[in-house]
């Protein structure tokens, strides 16, 4: 996984100690939850898209979330086709688990979804399926070079 490559990102904003690495998983928005000790919506999930073109979109979205499709067809002019798992580290930079807006591949979007917007500060993954980092909405836009914010996602209906 590309950890390293995160770290050495943030190394040129003097920000590589506030990664974190933990003993446990971090793969799933549960998992990261439990490792960090937050509600699981807090989580900052990076969803991989391909376009028509085998481009990569990235959206950065609230734990609790789901894609809209009709949403992501109308903003992005296409039916929502997630990135194969297999081919994840080869389009991004990054493999499943660990997949996050920091140091990707040079042809990769990312978006922030509004759902993110109901918190002072989240917690995306940092390229390894054992690491996050926290970060204020303006640092999240800022550090993963985000094209926009976006609204494509819903948030799912609780079993409770």
């Amino acid at each position: 996984m590309s950890f390293s490559a995160v770290k050495e990102y943030f190394k040129q904003f003097n920000m590589e100690d506030r990664l974190l690495e933990f003993p446990v998983s971090s793969a799933t928005v549960e998992l990261a939850a439990i490792a960090l000790n937050c509600e699981p919506c807090k989580i900052a999930k990076t969803l991989s898209f391909l376009t028509k073109d085998d481009k990569v979109i990235l959206i950065v979205t609230a734990g609790d979330t789901k894609v809209n499709n009709h949403k992501f067809k109308t903003f992005f002019s296409m039916k929502a086709k997630m990135v194969p798992a297999d081919r994840a580290e080869e389009l991004i930079g990054h493999a499943v688990g660990g997949i996050c807006p920091f140091a990707v591949k040079d042809h990769v979007e990312v978006y922030l979804d509004e759902s993110l917007k109901r918190f002072a500060t989240v917690f995306p993954a940092c390229g390894s399926s054992n690491s996050a980092i926290e970060l204020n909405l303006e640092e999240l836009y800022q550090y993963a070079n985000a094209k926009a914010w976006i609204d494509v996602c819903d948030i799912k209906e609780s079993n409770v």
